[in-house]
């Protein structure tokens, strides 16, 4: 059985043994620890295995679209086009926001609380994993390691100032997955969910798509109120014998019940993938959704369970040369042909399916440039997470330190960066160290795309307004909000601009790595450990 530790992405695996000892022998020779004499970059190894069972790309019915125009030239501008655009954008944005909103600064309040305060009582099975709102806002999901899926509804009442509450109450709880074991590579397949994600609502049913490191299931989430009365069948109610012959035949009634909220599984997508999945993603039209693991991303009809093709595949012929690995993939909002990839470089690919069906050669490549160079820079500058902004304008990714909002059009710079917590280069040993420098952070957009939120250590998280660049630092911490009688106190603010954070009471392993934001209002829902915090705005 192999052991793998939760915390070091695998492609780091092999050789971050390697790097502590070249770290440690580093450090004997030198008192400074964060050297800036640059480091070579080591061969990141997976241990090859078989190719998965899918089709040939130039098989694919669904990626092969005929090209309707290169990316590149749709694309394309000159250096002064784009730093004039980035004028006007920024211009704009700062305009539109003064003159609409004078003041635009989020101030979050506690709203909702769930899960066990007391950790003595909360297990590892319980850690929450990911976090997503359905489309229209109105259901709330989380996935936990031990592979169960937590859905919340909202709540119909209405607070005393008019606006509708944004308490969640429990609607469906349901195991989505189980633990396995592959026998033949001798590996543990968690039941750990990876990822949840909601389908456009259709019906009076609802979809969703949830997956651990190999297995993506479909689900679908229905209601039921009424069943049928036993009076057509002649029996009778009390101790089941029949009736009399000369009883009166009753007609079938629908007869009220309490609700019954069942997840049933409709779908099930295995055996593609060779490595762990780390990401899925919607396509627009709803038919289609890509999954990625470390090396390569698939592309599924949701109909279609037994074959997959492969879009993009980055694993070299010899994997002794593999130097960076898939982390995030995402699906544009609007434009079905288009979707984007992050990797362990610190690059963001944009790719198009019109181009070509296996997209080795990506549209656009978005690399933040970063002054640091020294031994920590390749783990720092990985890609966490890659979100299209609602409007489908502009991307948001993030790497450990920062967070990054690129135009699609200009792949040159980034037209915005904000530091989440830049105050932590000088502890990147300890963090080495004790494996939190490996620990990937999520970002989301609001709504209207005029913030973004990210979160960081000691269960802070911060939001900032794109248009003035102010942050608000909060805390989510319950112990805040605790009143004398024990219950928490719901309306409370619990955030403010600040500039200075003190590094020697930052909690390590308190902090909010998963994130998501309602998509018409400004409520957000926070993953620290296995609480789930609900904040809300005005």
């Amino acid at each position: 059985m192999i052991m793998l530790k939760a915390k070091i992405p695998r492609f780091l695996r092999r050789f971050s043994s390697k790097k502590r000892d070249q770290h440690q022998n580093q450090k004997a020779t030198n008192s400074a620890p964060n050297s800036q004499s640059p480091s070579p970059t080591p061969a990141a190894t997976i241990p090859p295995e078989p190719q998965p069972s899918t089709s040939s790309p130039n098989e694919n019915r669904l990626a092969g679209q005929p090209n309707s125009g290169s990316t590149m030239e749709r694309m394309e501008y000159t250096d002064v086009e784009q730093k004039a655009k980035k004028n006007e954008r920024v211009e704009a944005v700062g305009d539109a926001m003064e003159t609409d909103e004078p003041n635009r600064q989020i101030q979050w309040r506690f709203s909702q609380l769930k899960g066990a305060m007391d950790q003595a009582v909360a297990s590892d099975a319980d850690q929450i994993t990911t976090v997503q709102f359905s489309e229209d806002g109105e259901l709330l999901t989380t996935g936990d390691r031990g592979g169960r899926i937590v859905i919340f509804k909202r709540s119909e009442s209405y607070q005393p100032n008019g606006r509708r509450s944004a308490e969640y109450a429990v609607y469906s709880t349901f195991q989505s997955h189980e633990p396995e074991f592959d026998y033949l590579k001798s590996l543990e397949i968690e039941e750990k969910i990876n990822q949840i994600k909601w389908m456009k609502k259709k019906s009076s049913s609802d979809f969703l798509l949830s997956t651990n490191d190999k297995t993506i299931k479909l689900w679908k989430i229905s209601e039921r109120r009424k069943q049928l009365s036993d009076g057509n069948f002649n029996i009778s109610r009390d101790n089941g014998r029949l009736k009399r012959v000369n009883d009166d035949l009753l007609l079938p009634q629908l007869e009220d019940m309490e609700l019954v909220v069942e997840a049933t599984p409709r779908r099930v997508y295995s055996n593609a993938h060779t490595y762990h999945i780390n990401s899925i993603s919607l396509n627009a039209d709803q038919d289609t959704f890509i999954s990625a693991d470390d090396l390569r991303i698939n592309l599924w009809h949701h109909e279609i369970t037994k074959e997959s093709f492969t879009i993009v595949d980055i694993k070299p012929a010899n994997m002794e040369e593999l130097v960076e690995v898939i982390t995030s993939a995402e699906f544009h909002p609007q434009s079905d042909f288009m979707f984007a990839y992050g990797s362990s470089k610190g690059l963001v690919r944009l790719c198009d399916t019109r181009q070509k069906a296996l997209c080795d050669e990506a549209a656009k490549v978005f690399e933040a440039k970063d002054e640091m160079h020294g031994f920590f820079s390749e783990i720092v500058s990985s890609v966490s997470d890659v979100k299209f902004s609602n409007n489908g304008r502009y991307l948001l990714t993030r790497d450990y330190l920062s967070a990054y909002v690129w135009d699609l059009k200009m792949d040159s710079a980034p037209i915005e960066t904000y530091s989440i917590h830049d105050y932590l280069r000088n502890k990147l040993c300890t963090l080495y160290e004790n494996d939190a420098i490996f620990d990937k952070f999520e970002s989301c957009w609001s709504g209207d795309d005029t913030h973004i939120l990210s979160g960081s250590y000691n269960n802070y998280f911060r939001t900032f307004d794109r248009g003035t660049g102010q942050d608000t630092v909060a805390e989510a911490n319950y112990r805040l909000y605790r009143q004398e009688n024990g219950s928490l106190q719901r309306g409370q603010l619990c955030g403010q601009p600040r500039t200075e954070v003190d590094l020697e009471s930052l909690d390590f392993d308190a902090k909010i790595m998963h994130s998501a934001w309602h998509p018409k209002e400004n409520i957000v829902a926070l993953a620290a450990g296995n609480l789930l915090y609900v904040f809300e705005a005005d």
